[in-house]
């Protein structure tokens, strides 16, 4: 019998996926920029080239990023405040991470370029397959120590997964569970278009199991609108299950997730109409749900179950003496009691952390800066990304001089800004060399102080000022806006004729854009890039073909 050795074969193996290309996406995508700036320099051994054809016209890559480096230098340059070796380190910084987000695409692009269509899809495949695999892993082990099949619904251990559960499905990056379900969503509109539904369905199951209310929202919309105008009758029909997914995990495996969604948009809108009747039917027992996802009827219900339950106990000396002994029903037959959900241990525990401490310290220290988070009240009822908004557009109001080119890189809405001082939650910075913009501190800082260091309750995304379009608005000014607009969006959309499932990603990477500074995060804006640029060489492929017959 002769045994087949072509799955041996190292040249059949090589040609399956660019594991060039996928060794860089593992590697680039991780969060943590220890990671990133080695993949860069493993790629550029492997695959040297520095032709990067920027032009004014026809440019190979976005002039955008190298716009903003520039309105980056002038802005020090005219600010002689800034002329000091600490927030010149900032600059540089700023700089460096617009350059990556340059070398990054120039590799996608080399990529694209040089190879087949099919190894490029190939490759995409094998990123998800590995990513959900790393996300399963993590759901796994949630599993595994809770001890709960379901770690959506389970309440011990201090409420520490329950409805926070899925941002421990962080996936093959390793970053925020946000990031997992951009790049789920991306997936799930890349399968669709691909006709590829195995993938689909995975992509949709990961990121569902991320629990981000916000990007499943930005999906249903999406996937609506194929639904309506573009989707084949087998297109239809996944739509419709992916759908089925949604409903299904939201009322049945993290119902938790539905009632916040409707708080969330009646505390955002003030929307009386989304007011729960004191008669609402919870999806859990009263009694197991969160104070902040009950109205203030609930809330007293809750109180009083707890009293009567508690008043039965003590006026019961059988059922105190029980747990010391074999429980049996009135029949005689033994059995577990459950857990009992009252007590301290499947509550969520309400004490401050070390890092709210360290955060009511800064407060504490830099009142006469703090407008907001000095007042030591509870927040305002308006969203803090709402509230950031506002501050830019009242800041550039105030500084006309900045209304163009802004405030400066890290001086008022961004990453680096958060970075630069020290607080530790956008990354490690030597703290020795910490920078302060006086605009961060009384701006978009205070929003962030005022919402995080006040209980878990307003730890949402609605609240963090973190958005791209802030960040270029305040920083960069209407020039950064308008090079964005006209030289990121542009590059893209001036091939819009060709793009298929390009257009519907590209809609959700501008709704993600007012979530998180995404530019900075190097990581699924650089996975929208080498999706869109497959789309438009699989199109052109196509169209010179349809033109050749």
């Amino acid at each position: 019998m002769i045994i087949s050795t072509d799955f041996l074969n190292f040249k059949k193996l090589k040609s399956l996926v660019d594991w060039k290309l996928l060794l860089f996406l593992v590697l680039f995508l991780n969060v943590k920029l220890v990671v990133k700036i080695p993949a860069i320099i493993i790629i550029y051994l492997l695959q040297f080239n520095f032709k990067f054809g920027f032009s004014l016209k026809n440019s190979r890559l976005p002039l955008f990023y190298l716009l903003v480096i520039s309105i980056a230098v002038f802005n020090w340059l005219i600010s002689r405040e800034h002329w000091n070796f600490n927030y010149s380190l900032v600059l540089l910084t700023g700089i460096g991470v617009w350059s990556l987000c340059i070398l990054a695409m120039h590799q996608v692009k080399l990529s694209v370029e040089q190879d087949d269509t099919e190894i490029i899809h190939r490759t995409i495949v094998a990123f998800f397959v590995l990513n959900a695999v790393l996300s399963l892993f993590n759901l796994g082990a949630i599993i595994i120590e809770t001890g709960s099949f379901n770690p959506y619904t389970y309440q011990g251990q201090y409420q520490k997964y329950f409805i926070g559960t899925g941002d421990y499905i962080k996936g093959l990056t390793f970053d925020t569970s946000t990031t997992n379900a951009v790049l789920n969503a991306f997936g799930v509109i890349y399968f669709l278009t691909k006709k590829n539904m195995p993938m689909l369905f995975i992509c949709m199951a990961v990121m569902l199991f991320t629990g981000s209310n916000y990007i499943d929202m930005v999906l249903l919309l999406i996937l609506l609108g194929l639904f309506i105008f573009k989707s084949s009758r087998d297109q239809k029909s996944q739509i419709v299950i992916c759908l089925v997914f949604l409903v299904v995990f939201m009322a049945k495996i993290s119902p938790q997730n539905n009632i916040y969604v409707n708080e969330t948009f009646k505390n955002t809108f003030h929307l009386k109409f989304l007011q729960r009747p004191v008669s609402y039917e919870l999806k859990t027992p009263i009694t197991l749900t969160p104070d902040s996802l009950l109205s203030p009827e609930q809330r007293r219900e809750k109180v009083a179950y707890r009293y009567l339950d508690s008043f039965y106990v003590i006026t019961h000396p059988k059922i105190l003496a029980a747990s010391k002994t074999v429980l049996k029903t009135d029949a005689g037959r033994i059995y577990i009691p459950e857990p009992r959900i009252n007590t301290k241990l499947f509550q969520h525990i309400a004490d401050t952390t070390p890092y709210q401490r360290h955060l009511l310290a800064f407060i504490s220290t830099h009142k006469a800066s703090l407008p907001l988070s000095a007042k030591n009240d509870y927040p305002s009822t308006v969203p803090g990304k709402a509230i950031g908004f506002m501050q830019t557009v009242n800041f550039l109001r105030e500084h006309p001089a900045k209304i163009l080119t802004g405030d400066g890189t890290g001086n008022f809405s961004s990453k680096l800004a958060f970075r630069a001082s020290g607080f530790g939650d956008a990354g490690g910075y030597p703290k020795k060399y910490a920078y302060f913009s006086p605009d961060f501190i009384s701006n978009h800082l205070d929003i962030y102080l005022d919402f995080f260091s006040k209980k878990t309750d307003f730890h949402s995304l609605t609240n963090n000022p973190d958005s791209v379009y802030d960040q270029l608005l305040a920083e960069y000014g209407v020039l950064g806006l308008l090079a964005f607009l006209v030289y990121y969006l542009g590059y893209f959309l001036k091939h819009y004729k060709l793009l298929t499932y390009g257009l519907p990603i590209l809609l959700v990477l501008l709704a993600i854009f007012c979530t998180e500074y995404w530019f900075e995060q190097l990581s699924v804006v650089l996975f929208f890039e080498l999706l869109l640029l497959l789309n438009i060489k699989e199109s052109s492929i196509q169209k010179i073909a349809s033109y050749a017959s």
